[in-house]
């Protein structure tokens, strides 16, 4: 299945995910795929995800034709290999603040000559079908997955236009409770300050050709940051949709 979510980016589309952060069901990936999401996260940073289970939701997602983005704990070897061969559409790598997280995660995650992943070509990344021409395939895999760097601390900020210099870093995502928290502002999203580094997230990103996002869990939240140009954001997960909807069925109910 091809993963067509650069594609859109590159087409100017806005792409809009979910995070998956608790339920470990690979039906859910057809059920986010149903609902209309373009895309989703799966929360390996926070969560307690095993490798079996990512490797289960990937699969049904390659099937449903939406991608998961895997965020990582760190941009190790062992673990970016590993989700990677799940057939893992992209990672997110948290906290990222340095060149040298950025440039680790290129080079383990992707096939040389960009990186130095390796090569074991009949797996679930590739459907266990037989590749006819190695390289090719290796140089679509490397076209088509979506590295992302989560920004969430002024010192990511002050890199960021480094990080985003760097061939194979796609977007730059801000998480907004690490960054309002290390600015010493926890959960102030409309802080002038924080609003300042977001926008110029925004901005670093345009001018290196790269793509931005938020994850935000109300539609009012999100909404401006889209206005502002963000395409690649995430609305709410898997337990705030569950609770708003069950909330807000038992007020009515239990009138």
């Amino acid at each position: 299945m091809k993963n067509n979510l650069k594609q859109r980016l590159n087409s100017n589309e806005a792409v809009l995910g979910t995070m998956i952060t608790v339920f470990d069901s690979p039906e859910l990936a057809k059920i986010l795929k149903v609902c209309g999401f373009d895309f989703f996260v799966v929360d390996c940073e926070h969560g307690h995800f095993d490798y079996s289970a990512v490797g289960h939701i990937c699969a049904l997602a390659r099937e449903a034709g939406i991608p998961a983005i895997i965020r990582i704990p760190e941009a190790r070897r062992e673990i970016v290999l590993k989700y990677m061969e799940m057939g893992a559409a992209g990672l997110l790598l948290p906290n990222c603040d340095t060149v040298e997280q950025a440039q680790a995660l290129v080079a383990y995650s992707k096939y040389y000559p960009m990186g130095n992943r390796g090569v074991s070509l009949l797996r679930a990344h590739t459907g266990f079908e037989k590749v006819d021409v190695a390289t090719e395939y290796m140089k679509q895999c490397n076209e088509e997955n979506v590295l992302m760097i989560q920004v969430e601390s002024p010192l990511s900020v002050e890199n960021l236009d480094k990080i985003l210099s760097i061939d194979g870093i796609d977007a730059a995502f801000v998480g907004p409770n690490d960054l309002s928290q290390s600015m010493g502002i926890m959960g102030q999203t409309e802080n002038p300050r924080f609003i300042e580094a977001v926008e110029y997230v925004i901005s670093t990103a345009k001018a290196k050709g790269k793509y931005s996002g938020i994850h935000m869990m109300s539609v009012p939240a999100l909404q401006p940051w889209i206005a502002k140009g963000m395409t690649l954001n995430l609305w709410a997960n898997d337990i705030v949709m569950l609770m708003n909807s069950a909330k807000d069925g038992l007020a009515k109910l239990k009138k």
